[in-house]
């Protein structure tokens, strides 16, 4: 599709790609809606890649509606809906693509904002979420795994007019009849649920340095990576619990201390972080992720992890398989 408005998605989306605060490596996605088709990045690939790639899957919008209202078991992939006429690449939809599907206006766009997570993985999360949305017209909707389950959990706190969702331990969307009111609505929202940023200090790069010597790790390219390991508070709960679905999908269930564990990356206390050198694309950003979440947290905050069982609706769904063998994650 070659329209102004399919246009403006495209370099909304690069633009909101690049920005860490708001999406990391291979999350969030967006979608645009016109003449019976929605069009949304397909699954395992880059919002920063937007510009310059054809990143968007057209599905046929009547019949993925018509199987979201029915709570259609197709709507776990959505790939049935996909309009392979033309989509020449065969590329495959988000696994958010419900998210999309089930807010009615025409552009929507979803993030995976440190903002918004620092408020949506606390036990507290909907009470928090009111006092900074106030005026926002907007929906608080528990953890639910991507596909059929957000989609009965989108549902369930949906109502009419609402244009502003924050996702329990995920994320947020929001939708506009435009990609200039997207973006506006996204703007002024991430803004509202900005608070202080705690520092916790520098990494002893030296020290890392020695350690990673002779080793299969290295030090990250991104300085930001470190955060984690710095505050022993922080690593403790950073790194032995997940709190949102890219975490462990990219990170594992835990990122240990110590080189011997093999592991993506770990974090030696009070140094700094460490990443293999065999790591995914995907691993810095999330590991730069997981600081900028926790130092935007108070630190009396009482958090919600994910549990043992919603960790392994994730790491089991073929969907998320599927998203973790595209060569650029």
């Amino acid at each position: 599709m070659n329209t102004p408005e399919f246009n403006a998605l495209r370099m909304l989306s690069a633009k909101v790609g690049s920005d860490p605060l708001l999406v990391q490596a291979a999350g969030g996605n967006t979608s645009i809606k016109a003449d019976g088709v929605m069009w949304i990045k397909a699954s395992g690939t880059w919002l920063r890649d937007a510009a310059t790639k054809d990143i968007f899957v057209p599905l046929d919008l009547a019949r993925l509606s018509a199987a979201l209202a029915a709570d259609d078991p197709a709507c776990e992939s959505c790939t049935d809906f996909v309009r392979q006429d033309i989509n020449p690449l065969g590329l495959r939809p988000s696994i958010e693509t419900s998210v999309h599907g089930l807010m009615p206006q025409k552009a929507v766009v979803h993030v995976h904002c440190v903002n918004t997570i620092a408020h949506a993985i606390r036990q507290d999360a909907e009470q928090v979420l009111g006092e900074k949305l106030k005026g926002f017209n907007w929906a608080f909707v528990p953890y639910a795994r991507p596909g059929l389950m957000l989609s009965r959990a989108i549902r369930k706190a949906y109502r009419p007019g609402v244009d502003v969702l924050v996702l329990g331990n995920h994320g947020l969307a929001v939708a506009a009849e435009t990609v200039a009111g997207a973006e506006d609505l996204l703007n002024r929202a991430v803004a509202a649920l900005a608070g202080p940023v705690r520092n916790f200090g520098s990494p002893d790069l030296p020290a890392l340095s020695k350690a990673a010597a002779g080793s299969d790790y290295r030090l990250p390219e991104d300085p930001a990576c470190h955060a984690i390991a710095l505050d022993d508070e922080v690593r403790k709960a950073a790194c032995a619990h997940v709190f949102y679905p890219d975490h462990v999908v990219f990170l594992g269930t835990t990122i240990p201390a110590t080189l011997a564990s093999g592991a993506a990356a770990v974090a030696l206390p009070g140094l700094g972080v460490l990443v293999s050198k065999t790591a995914k694309a995907s691993v810095e950003p999330m590991l730069r992720c997981a600081g900028d979440v926790f130092s935007r947290l108070p630190a009396d905050a009482r958090l919600k992890p994910l549990t043992a069982a919603e960790i392994d609706q994730l790491l089991n769904w073929d969907a998320e398989k599927y998203r973790q063998t595209m060569k650029q994650v």
